[in-house]
């Protein structure tokens, strides 16, 4: 119990910093709700790295948040010497304003994501269930998500990256059921197939607004938050989760919960980048530069695997292997066309994830 105490007190730091005291040159790293824990042992390893390489003693500070929320902080003044978020699309409101297009292709709102490896994703992970020990209500996969008797907990989307990309794992799946007979989320290349897709949209939906209709407790702006309400509040049966969030909840909550990993989900990508605007203006490019590029590094590589994220680098993911279970990933670009498309279908107001909250409160659910 008191690891669990220890981990739900993390929650409430917001943003901190490792001065000590000396006037040192800093950097601030805005980052969304699941990387506290990364961050704090990436930090550390980076300001040693970074004084054994220059000889400069650096302060690095970092403030989590649901990654929307954060996105627009920085967007209204909040100084980011990088931004570390849950998806692209929030690094693209950023970059509206912030960022130097150079000679990369300005028309292309993710050109940013050609600056690092694999787009700018120094780590990957995915979205899975939390259950109560024991699995009372024998929850078996996304389809149990919409019996009556299951209450849900999720982030809202509005504010929150991971709870996106919860909503848009829901929706994929609900599409590969739907279009099973005519090769699954295959069928959304085929011209062919292009009623049956229309039809699969809207089977999609229906199955996504219910399970909407039973999300309880309200929706937190952040994944921690939503944390919170389902391991420490024990509100509702199933907590819909990013992969590293759920595997750190079960590492400190005594056996009280368990993760099931749905056959089919989403793969998510969480990206990384310099804040060019910024670090131009208070002379931190060539420590936030560095900052990003050690993330790619085997030892930083390391870390992530330790924190439960997916590693990168292939022989740092093949040495993690048990940790994390096989299953079906889909992207965002194969079944939604993007996150620019997916942002403007599904987020934005009057998309559909505001229909639906709307629909179900109009009909009492």
């Amino acid at each position: 119990m008191n690891k669990l105490l220890h981990f739900l007190a993390a929650a409430l730091v917001v943003c901190v910093g490792c001065s000590d005291g000396e006037k040192t040159r800093s950097m601030l790293n805005v980052s969304y709700d699941p990387t506290r824990e990364l961050y704090k042992e990436y930090d550390a390893a980076f300001a040693e790295h970074w004084f054994a390489t220059t000889g400069e003693t650096i302060e690095i500070e970092k403030c989590n948040g649901g990654s929307g929320a954060q996105a627009r902080a920085v967007q209204m003044g909040h100084e980011a010497d990088v931004v570390t978020l849950a998806l692209a699309f929030d690094i693209n409101e950023v970059a509206t304003d912030l960022f130097e297009k150079g000679s990369d292709n300005p028309e292309n709102p993710n050109y940013w994501q050609k600056r690092l490896p694999n787009n700018s994703c120094p780590y990957t992970s995915t979205i899975v269930i939390v259950v109560r020990k024991g699995n009372p209500k024998n929850i078996r996969g996304w389809d149990d998500l919409t019996r009556p008797d299951v209450e849900v907990v999720t982030p809202n989307p509005k504010t929150s990256g991971g709870a996106r990309w919860n909503y848009l794992a829901l929706w994929g799946f609900a599409l590969d059921k739907a279009l099973a007979d005519v090769g699954g989320l295959d069928a959304l290349q085929d011209p062919a197939q292009a009623e049956r897709v229309e039809a699969a949209q809207a089977e999609a939906r229906a199955f996504v607004k219910k399970v909407f209709a039973n999300v309880r407790g309200g929706m937190q702006a952040g994944a921690r938050g939503a944390t919170d309400d389902f391991v420490k509040n024990k509100v509702g049966d199933a907590f819909i989760a990013w992969e590293n969030e759920a595997i750190l909840a079960k590492n400190y909550a005594d056996g009280e919960i368990e993760i099931i990993v749905p056959e089919i989900t989403v793969k998510a990508e969480p990206p990384v980048a310099v804040v060019d605007k910024i670090v131009d203006r208070r002379g931190s490019r060539d420590l936030a530069e560095a900052y990003l590029k050690y993330m790619y590094e085997p030892k930083a590589q390391e870390m992530i695997a330790r924190a439960h994220y997916r590693p990168y680098l292939p022989e740092v993911a093949e040495k993690y292997r048990d940790k994390f279970p096989e299953t079906r990933l889909f992207t965002v670009d194969d079944v939604f066309g993007g996150w620019l498309q997916a942002q403007r279908t599904h987020f934005n107001s009057d998309g559909e994830f505001d229909k639906i909250i709307e629909e179900n409160l109009r009909e009492g659910r």
